[in-house]
C-alpha cells in the first residue's frame, strides 16, 4: 500500500509540474493562446480551470503524505527480519540468581581495656 500511494505522489507530483508550466503568472499561459479565437471554454474558464486542477493536486499530493506518513509509523515497530522475529523466553523466578542489594554490616569491635602503658623503669 505504502508503495502505492507513493506511485500516485509521484504522477500528481508531475501532472502538477505541467500544469504549472502551462500556466504563466498573471494568467497569460495556456489562456493567452485562446484569446483571439472564440473557445468553448474561453479564456477565463481555462485559467480557473488550470487553477482549480494545481490547488486539487496539491492537496492530494498532501493528504497521500500524510497517509504515507500514517503507514510508515504503523510498521515502524514490525519486525524486519527473523532475527527481529525470535523472542527470548522469560525468566523462571526459581532459577534466578539472587540479586538482592545486601548492606554490609560493619564488624562492631567491643573496646578492649586501654592498652597500659609500658612500665617506665625509674633511673637509678
Amino acid at each position: 500500500m505504502y508503495i502505492f500511494i507513493t506511485i500516485i505522489i509521484l504522477l500528481a507530483a508531475i501532472l502538477m509540474i505541467l500544469i504549472v508550466l502551462v500556466q504563466k503568472s498573471k494568467g497569460g499561459g495556456l489562456a493567452s493562446g485562446f484569446s483571439s479565437s472564440n473557445q468553448i471554454m474561453g479564456v477565463r474558464k481555462t485559467t480557473d480551470f488550470l487553477e482549480k486542477t494545481t490547488w486539487i493536486l496539491a492537496a492530494t499530493i498532501l493528504v497521500l503524505s500524510i497517509l504515507t506518513a500514517k503507514f510508515t509509523a504503523s510498521h515502524a515497530n514490525a519486525p524486519q527480519s527473523e532475527v527481529d522475529v525470535q523472542q527470548t523466553q522469560p525468566l523462571n523466578p526459581a532459577t534466578a540468581p539472587d540479586v538482592t542489594p545486601t548492606v554490609p554490616v560493619p564488624s562492631q569491635t567491643v573496646p578492649s581495656q586501654p592498652a597500659e602503658a609500658p612500665a617506665t623503669q625509674p633511673n637509678n
